[in-house]
């Protein structure tokens, strides 16, 4: 069943004298359970174009469709509301608040969407077991290694049972054993939870692990297709 469908995905920076076309009519459609890895070359528009998937940047032109709903015809409001109960983000880079424990940081999202503390505390303590941080949760991010503080931001990612993850070379940061740990949390996610994943790597062979690659080149897709 489809989750998403891309029609004629434009992004433009710039003005008519001297504009920059991002992405060049993009089409198309993944599916509910999905595992997607997005390879190309640097500047060839991938952070942009799940950017724009993960409704954390709007089209120039073309449209998204979530189940069916074209989701850009929401206000900046509506939007974030979507963001925040429907998709999950993971970074090169983890971005978790420094001043703050593993278990504070993952409650955060539950806390933003107005959840009770107590009860986002458990949820968030639960989802760091999952992910293999029973013993961190009082651990402040300088206190954790590479991988557990992108594990951290993984289970920050999904503690709102997300409908999709988008990862950013979630790999990027790490040595090649840690890399591939996390690499594999995310395939047992999908696998036991059922959240479509759209990855972008330069990673080819973590990409092989993956139902199905897309090949950007200058803003397009060249290719796409099941992994083999």
């Amino acid at each position: 069943m489809e989750l998403i469908r891309v029609v004629n995905l434009y992004k433009i920076y710039g003005n008519k004298e001297k504009e920059v076309k991002v992405l060049k009519g993009i089409n198309l459609s993944i599916l509910k359970n999905e595992t997607v890895a997005v390879l190309g070359a640097s500047g060839v528009g991938k952070s942009t174009f799940l950017h724009i998937l993960g409704v954390l940047d709007r089209p120039t032109s073309g449209d998204v469709f979530y189940n069916g709903e074209a989701i850009f015809k929401k206000d900046d409001r509506s939007l974030a509301y979507f963001r925040n109960r429907n998709i999950g983000f993971v970074f090169q880079f983890h971005h978790l608040l420094s001043e703050f424990t593993a278990l504070e940081n993952v409650m955060m999202p539950l806390l933003i969407a107005g959840i009770d503390k107590q009860i986002s505390a458990e949820n968030a303590e639960q989802v760091l077991t999952e992910v293999g941080l029973k013993e961190r949760l009082t651990h402040r991010p300088g206190e954790l290694s590479g991988g557990e503080q992108q594990r951290v931001a993984v289970a920050r990612a999904i503690i709102h049972s997300p409908n999709v993850l988008f990862a950013d070379e979630p790999t990027g940061n790490l040595d090649t054993h840690t890399g591939e740990e996390v690499f594999n949390l995310l395939l047992e996610l999908n696998r036991d939870k059922g959240i479509t994943m759209i990855i972008v790597t330069h990673n080819e062979r973590l990409a092989g692990r993956l139902s199905r690659k897309i090949i950007m080149v200058d803003g397009s897709i060249c290719e796409k297709g099941d992994v083999n």
